[in-house]
């Protein structure tokens, strides 16, 4: 019998927190699915018709509850609550931070401001054993168990709910962990999704394993095997278009519809004129010729440029980048009998970054082109069989269907392409320039072995010019930045500290080798305030 991978799941609820994401995926590295849902829209978790939305949310499918943090106080008059049917459910709860303040204030103990507020690291005293701290420690001082971890929080516990005991401490948190065995109820004034706590996804790990009795069936292998009964089962004989991009998004979604319904799939890879150099021959080398694929090149270069004249907008180019790329993939069905579904490699974080999480409390930072971009009179069905799955999950599933880690590994590659890398309107000229520059960017980082230590890197074309001398001439040309980050997760990023004698040698050949740039500079700004993406 086929592995049921959403079974026994863990529902997180959230309260607007920064690191909603982050204990989803602490969760599933535990090797248990998980679930982000809001405080305010849980009735989203009712499915069919017996649970209708009067009878209220529906836990049954859950083993065990996280509740986030969040930006509000839980000292205030409208601190989102929790909601009384949770608690009711019978499911083991872990409140973060907010979640525990929210759980102790809702059960009778007392929050209160803090003289002052508890940011960065702390070391957290054991003071009792609990299910979620066996055997962790990460200094033991007069037999006491310390764990180094991340704090953020302006308030905190100061009297604990009946039926509740102290379970850690600080020492300007005196109240940093409670539990209520009984119930099997538990709160962390700290953040162990954070990788600032050390032992933090050992106790997650230690709330969906031992206290919930999740078994961990969240594995590449299993999450192949059942997407792949799902998309059968989607699908049945009709055929599926898939656009191609050549990204670890969509090649991992090539590769998997492929092995799940094989030549029912078709693949279009679009040339938009805003790929990397060589990508749209590495792409076609790399399915049609290695693997076998049904691959249609389509050269629409001039379709995009066109549209895109004049605008300067990232946003506004964005939407017309993901809408020419729908009316040509309808275009293309027309030419294909059969054709019933279009495939896209949406995944989890495009859809909560472009705010069309079940939460919907996100702002809307930028929009993703395979994102809620399809217009109502289009008659293909939509396939997304990684809107569920994290980047790094995509990579395990990429390498667990054979693909090459090289491609795996490439570093993002956004949507739109060149088109939000060129700032302002996007020229032919420019996306030519442009691409030159990161070529080099990127060959320097792989012959200096600096490639797979950052997390991405990539060339960005300002539209200014910048005075130069080259020999005896005088030269009037674009800048070049280059931008490079550290990360573990995306959601926040430093920029990499790289040496100054490679950036001597990128910035060198890029003038010397490109006419038309005079000058090249290196972004070191941070996420946040600055995103990884320029536009």
């Amino acid at each position: 019998m086929r592995t049921d991978i959403h079974q026994q799941a863990i529902l997180i609820v959230d309260f607007g927190s920064q690191t909603t994401q982050l204990i989803a995926r602490r969760v599933r590295e535990a090797g248990v699915y998980s679930q982000i849902h809001a405080w305010d829209r849980l009735d989203n978790l009712n499915a069919g018709p017996e649970n209708e939305p009067e009878n209220g949310p529906d836990y049954r499918r859950f083993a065990g509850i996280i509740l986030s943090g969040g930006p509000e106080s839980a000292t205030a008059g409208n601190a989102p609550p929790v909601p009384a049917a949770l608690f009711a459910a019978g499911l083991p709860v872990l409140g973060i931070c907010y979640g525990m303040q929210a759980m102790a204030r809702q059960f009778g103990g007392t929050v209160q401001a803090a003289n002052s507020g508890e940011f960065g690291h702390a070391q957290v005293k054991i003071e009792a054993d609990s299910p979620l701290f066996t055997d962790l420690a990460d200094h033991i001082e007069q037999q006491n168990r310390l764990l180094d971890v991340w704090m953020s929080h302006g308030d905190r516990v100061t009297q604990l709910p009946p039926g509740f005991h102290l379970l850690a401490s600080t020492a300007a948190c005196p109240i940093a962990g409670m539990e209520d065995p009984a119930r099997r109820f538990y709160g962390l004034q700290f953040h162990p999704e954070v990788t600032h706590s050390r032992q933090g996804a050992r106790i997650i790990q230690q709330f969906v394993r031992e206290i919930c009795g999740c078994p961990p069936r969240w594995t590449p292998a299993n999450i192949i095997d059942q997407s792949i009964a799902q998309i059968r089962a989607q699908v049945g004989s009709e055929r599926v278009l898939l656009a191609l991009s050549g990204g670890v998004d969509s090649s991992v979604t090539a590769a998997l519809l492929e092995r799940a319904i094989g030549d029912q799939l078709q693949c279009v890879f679009v040339d938009n004129g805003l790929l990397r150099k060589a990508e749209a021959e590495q792409v076609m080398a790399m399915f049609a010729d290695q693997r076998g694929l049904n691959v249609r090149h389509v050269n629409a270069a001039d379709e995009f440029l066109a549209r895109l004249k004049g605008i300067t907008d990232p946003e506004a180019k964005r939407k017309i980048i993901g809408q020419t790329f729908i009316e040509i993939f309808e275009r293309e069905a027309t030419r294909i009998a059969g054709l019933n579904w279009l495939a896209q490699g949406t995944i989890y974080p495009d859809v909560i970054e472009s705010a069309g999480a079940a939460s919907n409390k996100a702002h809307l930072i930028k929009s993703h082109h395979n994102v809620g971009g399809l217009p109502a009179h289009m008659q293909l069905k939509l396939l997304e069989p990684l809107s569920e799955l994290f980047k790094d999950e995509v990579r395990q599933i990429g390498l667990e269907l054979g693909l090459p880690p090289d491609r795996i590994y490439r570093h993002p590659f956004p949507g739109p392409g060149l088109g939000v890398r060129i700032l302002g309107e996007v020229r032919q000229t420019y996306a030519d320039l442009l691409r030159e520059a990161d070529a080099i960017f990127i060959a320097e980082l792989q012959a200096a072995d600096l490639y797979q230590k950052v997390s991405q890197a990539f060339a960005v074309f300002l539209p200014v010019k910048s005075v130069g001398v080259v020999g005896d001439g005088r030269r009037y040309e674009y800048v070049i930045a280059l931008r490079a980050v550290e990360t573990s997760d995306f959601m926040t990023a430093h920029w990499a500290q790289l040496p100054y004698d490679f950036l001597e040698q990128v910035s060198r050949r890029i003038i010397n080798e490109i006419p038309g740039i005079s000058r090249v500079v290196y972004d070191i700004s941070s996420k946040p305030p600055a995103t990884i993406e320029w536009e």
